[in-house]
């Protein structure tokens, strides 16, 4: 039996260890479905108290469907049918990878938490579509609210009634939340422009708010305000608007309209505007492909995406720095700045302090751009830096439960989300909930008008004060048309059971972050281990919850041999349908050390940390093997570290890799 690694010492758990562990055990199916008797009674309850619901609607009207229907041939015939194919779907599915066991160290999903399964479930048979609520008028608010719980737990303000209050909405996922945040920044840049275009008067300042004309002078100056005085450009015109009589404010709208970038489209826009150039996105080179795909799908062009290097795998604001000056020197304008806090291959955190401080900095000498923070992965930790009141917690109070984590650079990238302009984050990866549910949620809600799409068969156009009123009508806002309103319950409730601070939702990525140090500290065992055989190393400490190991032959320093060797690992460790899953000791997943992403001084450090040849990569450019093939480990399941039966999955799975490292360089 293998021992447990230590975390503090799991092998005499605290009694909050204790409390923490049974907050666990609920939260699950669990790897053994130990918890199939509480998921069977609460869709049983909930399906018969929606029949009940039914029954009840019109108990005036006669049952439509005749009692004996079910002994009847054709009614027969059809049962057979639906169970004959549930039957072979059910089978099936049996080749489906098992998210939910311990063994699964692959790709960013485990076992769904209860709250949200049920939630879903409980919430499919209504089937509300969230576009507005007239077709989800109970959804629709828990979206609204589902924001609101999104913007708490990244800092930003959360409370309605303020009028910056931020805003947010579920998405299929982190790629169309990654859209979204591209559409409202080109809008916000763009929409000072059109005013200036529309011969728009100089407007007069909102109580509190600063007077800035600037956009008055030149198409450069306007489209350089930056977000927040975007924001404030537009509330004023707003208010302007109100002060008009009907005549006059729809005579104004509609030649600012025709000014819009959404009227004039990409070519008319930078047509009639030939100082301005098409904006670029600054994202760092491990940034998600979605950034890619936004760009081609806006029209923006995949050549206006300018990625640049890492330094120690994260954000190299000296880079960033000279991107923005040469900006600057070209008259060239910056869309966003992109932060990822989570990187898809290594977990790695963006300086988000820096890059929000870069976006002050260049807004003082008129290049205005937003910041955007790519959270899809890591926006859930965020609950492990919340106290209950929304605060953020200090850096001594959280570093006393773990070993290193977390580096203080990465705490000041938390603390800086609040002063971002936007964030992805999906509840489907370390919120634990089901496919599809993304997030997207910006700082200022405000800025959401001019995302704003009139349907009049489904929303209502006149203005809502209210907040709550407003977002109603999701679907003036969003990308999508129609969406499923069952996500959005399982997300709301999920929140609800689980409140997004360290005291509550935080236990859970808490459990990951403690096995993503165990694995650290095994993996550090492990080389010592395979020495004589192979060198293995940890190419960075980890961020997060996602741990990569580097693996080369004792005595190879061809990265195409190495790359050959992992790629032989991976095969036995990846899905194979062709096979029986308990063919499979544990699932993992491969990602690649790429030169142009690690810099050539650093490059050179992990090769020969490892072994291998620098000069080799060059050689590799025709085979694809110019960059370092590794193993990728996500560590999201809770029951890594198994004390109820003693066993560390951890262990076992270095034991495995051991024995299979011995296998292949002895064959």
């Amino acid at each position: 039996m293998s021992a447990l690694p230590v975390a503090g010492d799991p092998a005499a758990p605290t009694a909050e260890d204790r409390a923490e562990r049974q907050l666990l055990d609920a939260c699950f199916l669990g790897p053994y479905g130990e918890n199939d008797g509480l998921l069977e009674k609460l869709v049983v309850e909930f399906l018969r108290d929606h029949v009940y619901w039914r029954r009840n609607f019109h108990p005036e009207d006669p049952p439509a469907i005749p009692t004996g229907a079910a002994t009847l041939p054709g009614y027969r015939d059809f049962e057979a049918r639906m169970r004959r194919e549930l039957h072979q779907l059910s089978a099936a599915l049996k080749k489906s990878v098992p998210f939910h066991s311990p063994r699964y160290l692959g790709h960013m999903v485990s076992d769904l938490l209860l709250p949200g399964l049920v939630a879903q479930i409980l919430a499919l048979p209504y089937n509300p579509n969230n576009v507005s609520d007239d077709a989800a008028p109970v959804t629709v608010d828990m979206e609204v609210q589902v924001g609101l719980q999104l913007a708490r737990m990244l800092g930003y303000p959360d409370d309605p009634a303020r009028a910056d209050c931020a805003f947010g909405h579920l998405t299929s996922g982190g790629t169309v939340a990654n859209y979204q945040a591209l559409r409202l920044a080109l809008a916000l840049k763009a929409f000072p422009v059109a005013l200036r275009a529309a011969g728009v008067p100089e407007l007069p300042a909102v109580a509190g708010g600063a007077r800035d004309d600037h956009w008055r002078g030149d198409d450069w100056s306007a489209f350089n305000l930056g977000p927040r005085a975007g924001i404030e450009l537009l509330v004023r015109w707003q208010a302007w608007l109100a002060t008009l009589d009907r005549d006059a404010r729809r005579h104004w709208r509609a030649r600012v309209q025709a000014q819009r970038i959404e009227q004039l489209g990409l070519a008319g826009f930078f047509t009639r505007h030939l100082q301005l150039r098409v904006p670029v996105v600054l994202a760092p080179i491990t940034a998600h492909y979605s950034w890619s795909k936004g760009l081609k799908l806006l029209g923006l062009g995949r050549d206006q995406l300018q990625l640049l290097p890492e330094r120690g795998m994260r954000l190299d604001t000296d880079a960033l720095e000279a991107s923005l000056a040469e900006c600057a020197r070209q008259r060239q304008p910056v869309l966003l700045a992109v932060a990822v806090l989570g990187t898809t291959e290594y977990g790695t955190i963006d300086p988000v302090d820096a890059v929000v401080d870069a976006r002050e900095r260049w807004q003082a000498q008129g290049l205005g751009f937003g910041v955007h923070v790519d959270a899809a992965w890591g926006g859930y930790l965020a609950t492990l830096f919340r106290n209950a009141d929304g605060s953020l917690r200090p850096l001594q109070d959280i570093r006393r439960e773990y070993r290193q984590f977390p580096q203080p650079e990465v705490h000041a990238a938390f603390a800086a989300l609040g002063r971002s302009d936007s964030i992805t984050v999906d509840p489907h990866k370390l919120g634990y909930l089901p496919y599809g549910a993304g997030a997207f949620v910006c700082r200022d809600h405000r800025a959401m008008a001019l995302l704003a799409e009139d349907a009049d068969y489904v929303f209502h156009t006149a203005a809502e004060a209210d907040y709550l009123a407003r977002y109603r009508h999701l679907g003036r806002y969003i990308p999508e048309g129609s969406k499923a309103g069952a996500a959005a319950a399982a997300v709301y409730v999920t929140h609800k059971v689980l409140p997004l601070d360290h005291a509550h939702f935080g236990r859970l990525p808490r459990q990951t972050v403690l096995a993503a140090e165990a694995f650290h500290l095994r993996a550090q065992r492990f080389a010592t281990e395979v020495a004589g055989l192979a060198q293995a190393l940890v190419p960075f400490a980890p961020d997060s919850n996602l741990v990569c190991l580097a693996l080369n032959p004792a005595g190879n320093t061809e990265v195409a041999r190495a790359n050959a060797f992992v790629r032989t690992l991976h095969d036995e460790l990846r899905c194979d349908p062709a096979q029986p899953l308990q063919l499979k000791q544990f699932f993992g997943s491969v990602t690649t050390l790429r030169p142009e992403a690690l810099g050539a001084a650093e490059t050179q450090r992990l090769l020969a940390a490892i072994g291998l040849d620098p000069a080799t990569l060059d050689r590799g450019q025709v085979d694809g093997d110019d960059r370092l093939l590794i193993l990728r480990h996500t560590l999201m399941n809770p029951y890594l570290v198994d004390h109820e039966n003693g066993i560390s999955y951890i262990d076992l799975y270095f034991e495995h890799l051991t024995r299979r490292v011995r296998a292949l360089l002895a064959s």
